[in-house]
C-alpha cells in the first residue's frame, strides 16, 4: 500500500506533485490545507483522502485528530505535534513545523512530510510516501519538490 503524505500546503499544490500522488492508494493531508479547492482537487484524484484540521484551516468539519488501524499498524494523525503520542499507537504523523521528521520516541515513530510550498529552517520543500508492505514492513520516503 502506498500513501502520499502532505502537510501545510497553504492553498498551493504544484501540478507536478498532484500528478504523481494520483497513483497513491490513499492520500493523507496533515493540516493547513487552507482552501477547500485543494482538498477538492485531492479527492478528485480518486484515492481515499484523510485530512486533519490545522491551525490555519477554517473548515470545522475536519477533525483535529484521526486515530485508525491500517495494515496491522495504529496511526495517529494530528497537525500540531504533542510531546507524547497517544497510548497504544505505532505511528504519529504531524505537520505544522514545515520541517521533515522521522524519529522514534518510546517506541512510537513520529513522521512529518515537511512542507511543499513554504519549508522552514533550511528544510527542503517536500512531501512523503509511506509504504506499508508484507510482514508489517514500513518505509518512509521523503520526496524533495
Amino acid at each position: 500500500m502506498r500513501i502520499a503524505v502532505l502537510s501545510d500546503t497553504h492553498d498551493r499544490l504544484p501540478a507536478h506533485v498532484t500528478a504523481v500522488i494520483a497513483e497513491a492508494d490513499e492520500i493523507w493531508h496533515l493540516g493547513d490545507v487552507c482552501g477547500l479547492d485543494i482538498l477538492d482537487a485531492l479527492r478528485a484524484l480518486g484515492p481515499t483522502v484523510r485530512v486533519v484540521r490545522g491551525n490555519c484551516d477554517v473548515c470545522s468539519a475536519w477533525p483535529l485528530t484521526l486515530d485508525f488501524e491500517l495494515a496491522g499498524h495504529r496511526f495517529h494523525l494530528e497537525h500540531i505535534p504533542t510531546r507524547l503520542a497517544p497510548a497504544n499507537g505505532d505511528f504519529f504523523l504531524h505537520g505544522h513545523t514545515h520541517v521533515p521528521r522521522d524519529e522514534t520516541i518510546h517506541g512510537v515513530r513520529f513522521l512529518n512530510p515537511g512542507c511543499i510550498t513554504r519549508p522552514n529552517r533550511g528544510a527542503p520543500a517536500s512531501y512523503a510516501w509511506l509504504r506499508l508492505g508484507p510482514k508489517r514492513a514500513v518505509e518512509w520516503e521523503l520526496v524533495r519538490v
